[in-house]
């Protein structure tokens, strides 16, 4: 039976005024996490905002007192909750070795960050009990005993090789390389601390270890620690079954279906629930406001949204999720047919950040009066925007969220044809100049992001098809693209001998000179269905080539992206620069943010 389950911050873990131990079981194995472990952990609290979520916890209270000393045996999470201890003990250090210089506040701190590593009824009571293993409790205690937080302890033998002093010293040298150079070191370790402070983990008290040992089993079983997403169903059914008593199942059922309709990816359904708060702030800030949300608070946003109402929110959240489900194509609405490819190009050119703009959309299409045709106007204004954002990086990733918040919010008092026309105007404010996009379209584009090329190249080549000639240039088997790019001029090292003397007159270093400046650029790139088998043949065999009926495969293809291809003797710079200058010339044309809205 799970007794308990809750988000707490580590500075509550490790209550300072409270007497809660945790002792890690003498069965856990030894302590085996290693540097990459340390760096992870460091990293994710030094990058992230305050409140970064580390993970879970699963612990055995066997106190009966609770006025007592709460002994909890730690049962899940013994390596992280030791790793974190040892991080506190170099933080403790190193703001201990500023004793001279701090101040009254500073001072309060350094006995604090003490209090969380050992009791306050005792200094030798120490908090984290590690297990017996390979000498882990006697290495803990030693370090404890050096930075002096308790009593002489002896070191054991060759201390200085196992992962416990190996830790410590990792995390004594990453916090010397924070405060390197700095003229206030200690106000950077305080700053540090804060954030660490303020880490949350998931605390989950069973009864018994045989509860225990079914919750362990059920979330290794799943191949992944309890998450974000996981611990908003918890608040959410628990607060349920307290509204609404002995309909949980019912509301389970609901619960399971939202997630049908965002699928198993874990990094999807967390997405949607970033964007849905993002995208419906102005709404929610009723109830609970935060500029945005992020990993780090999306567990606190819930909470408060939740608590608010929980049945409302679960009915609400729900119909986000079934409109977010036809931006991911996972389900068809026959209502928003005709948006199916344009939210499948969207989808290719990379652009999910916009999908809170297109979640917003959706939920608000009647009280905004928009129709399938501006919904179509606005995913190609979408489309366009990515095909140069993501090629010039204009602008930047971090930005993203914002800029589509931003939308969202100037929408208020606007409806019908004046929202594409308003996403177009805030579109063109933050877009790359038409001289940047042109830039990077001239230069070695294949290099630069091969997929957003990619996909230029399959727009180009879907201008000149008709029904009638239509191919799916985004069809795959498995995994794999059966139309993928190919290098009219090869790019591997080996620069095949007829195309030496097509493009160099013989000369290798010439041919290997003009290879490097123009084998990535636009006009010497195309689609093929038959990559493999065209490869490093002539430019001859490559635009004769047919199937074993005749039929062209080559260059002679139809294909319209090819047609300059298919009517050309030779291949060398001059051919190479001229197709180039037309295919940048179109795609100018058809990612203009300024083309008309059909």
């Amino acid at each position: 039976m799970i007794k308990s389950v809750n988000n707490y911050p580590i500075t509550q873990l490790l209550d300072i005024e409270g007497n809660v131990v945790y002792a890690i079981p003498r069965y856990q194995r030894e302590y085996t996490w290693s540097k990459s472990q340390w760096e992870n952990l460091f990293d994710d609290v030094f990058e992230n905002d305050p409140g970064y979520f580390l993970g879970s916890i699963i612990c055995i209270n066997h106190s009966p007192d609770t006025l007592s000393t709460q002994s909890l045996e730690l049962v899940d999470g013994q390596q992280r909750l030791t790793t974190l201890s040892l991080l506190l003990a170099a933080l403790y250090t190193k703001l201990k070795a500023h004793n001279a210089t701090l101040n009254d506040e500073q001072r309060v701190e350094l006995v604090n960050l003490k209090r969380m590593l050992v009791l306050k009824k005792g200094d030798d009571v120490i908090r984290l009990v590690p297990q017996i293993q390979n000498y882990n409790q006697d290495d803990y205690r030693a370090i404890l005993a050096k930075i002096k937080i308790i009593g002489a302890y002896d070191k054991p033998p060759y201390a200085g090789n196992r992962k416990i002093f190996r830790a410590y010293r990792y995390f004594l040298g990453r916090l010397e390389g924070v405060i390197k150079d700095l003229d206030k070191p200690v106000n950077a370790i305080t700053e540090f601390l804060d954030n660490v402070r303020q880490s949350c983990l998931v605390k989950i008290e069973v009864a018994s270890h045989a509860d225990a040992y079914t919750l362990f089993e059920s979330l290794n079983n799943r191949g992944m620690p309890l998450t974000g997403v996981d611990l908003i169903k918890n608040k959410l059914l628990a607060q349920l079954e307290k509204a609404d008593p002995g309909k949980v199942d019912h509301y389970f059922k609901l619960w399971n279906r939202l997630l049908t309709y965002l699928g198993d990816d874990y990094a999807v359904q967390e997405r949607f629930f970033r964007q849905y708060y993002n995208a419906f702030r102005e709404d929610l800030k009723a109830i609970f406001q935060v500029p945005l949300a992020t990993r780090s608070n999306l567990i606190q946003v819930y909470e408060r949204l939740i608590n608010h109402d929980a049945q409302l929110f679960l009915q609400e959240v729900s119909e986000a999720g079934r409109l977010y489900a036809t931006i991911l194509a996972r389900r068809s609405d026959h209502t928003l047919k005709d948006l199916a490819y344009p939210l499948k190009q969207l989808e290719r050119i990379q652009g999910a950040p916009s999908y809170l703009l297109m979640l917003h959309l959706l939920v608000r299409q009647k009280a905004l009066d928009l129709n399938i045709d501006h919904l179509t106007s606005i995913i190609s204004l979408l489309v366009r925007f990515f095909v140069r954002r993501n090629l010039t990086d204009t602008p930047p990733t971090r930005d993203m969220t914002r800029v589509f918040m931003t939308i969202v919010e100037g929408l208020d008092g606007t409806s019908g044809a004046a929202v594409p026309e308003l996403v177009r105007t805030r579109l063109l404010e933050i877009s790359a100049s038409d001289e940047s996009f042109r830039q990077k379209l001239e230069g070695p584009i294949y290099e630069e992001n091969a997929g957003v090329t990619r996909f230029i190249l399959c727009a180009l080549a879907e201008q000149g098809m008709t029904e009638e000639t239509w191919v799916d240039l985004w069809r795959t088997k498995g995994k794999q693209f059966l139309w993928t790019i190919e290098h009219v001029l090869p790019q591997g090292e080996n620069i095949p001998k007829p195309w030496v003397n097509m493009i160099a007159d013989g000369d290798v270093e010439t041919a290997r000179e003009i290879q490097r400046s123009h084998v990535h650029r636009l006009g010497n790139l195309t689609i093929s269905g038959f990559n493999s088998s065209l490869g490093n043949k002539s430019f001859e065999d490559k635009r004769d080539r047919c199937d074993k009926k005749k039929r062209p495969v080559g260059y002679k293809n139809g294909l319209s992206l090819n047609a300059r291809l298919a009517k050309a003797r030779t291949w060398d710079t001059t051919g190479i620069e001229k197709r180039t200058d037309d295919l940048v010339s179109q795609a100018m044309e058809l990612f203009s943010l300024m083309e008309p809205i059909e």
